[in-house]
């Protein structure tokens, strides 16, 4: 049985016209403080971060709801974070993606800096893919997969979608 893409067209079509406001509203969050993954190694995770990627290091204390567990954030701009847990004991197995979980976060960066990104990913023998000449696909350490786009913020592939 295949994919009935007339069918998918029509209800993206129909979700369209039934949700996206002429006028939309202001939205009632104020940005989002952090998105949170989980590390297998909190001193693989800063150097790929921090050193790798260049976002810088903000803060690491001990996870309030796992004794002996980090919680540690890292600057992705505009006040927003990146943030991370170990669970050291809990053998939590290898990053899945499944319905429900992380698909990919994808982070905006200016054209300059993706540039040189690119260059210390293929340096540092990261694999990835180029999208559209404005995107790089790659997975961290523990396989969260990572998107690095050189689109402002609203806007994807030069089109607005805010």
């Amino acid at each position: 049985m295949g994919i009935d893409y007339a069918a998918i067209e029509t209800r993206r079509e129909d979700i369209r016209e039934r949700y996206l406001l002429a006028h939309r509203p202001s939205s009632s969050a104020r940005g989002l403080h952090h998105f949170a993954l989980l590390s297998s190694d909190v001193e693989r995770t800063v150097k790929f971060y921090q050193e790798l990627l260049e976002f810088p290091l903000t803060e690491i204390f001990e996870n309030r709801d796992y004794k002996g567990s980090n919680h540690f954030f890292f600057d992705i701009g505009n006040g927003n974070l990146l943030a991370f847990f170990d669970f050291p004991g809990l053998d939590l197995g290898p990053y899945q993606e499944v319905l429900g979980g992380l698909h990919h976060i994808a982070i905006s960066v200016d054209p300059a800096t993706w540039e040189r990104l690119r260059g210390k990913l293929e340096m540092a023998g990261v694999p990835h893919q180029i999208e559209s000449g404005a995107s790089i696909y790659f997975k961290d350490p523990d396989g969260a997969r990572l998107e690095l786009l050189a689109d402002h913020l609203g806007e994807m592939y030069g089109s607005r979608v805010m």
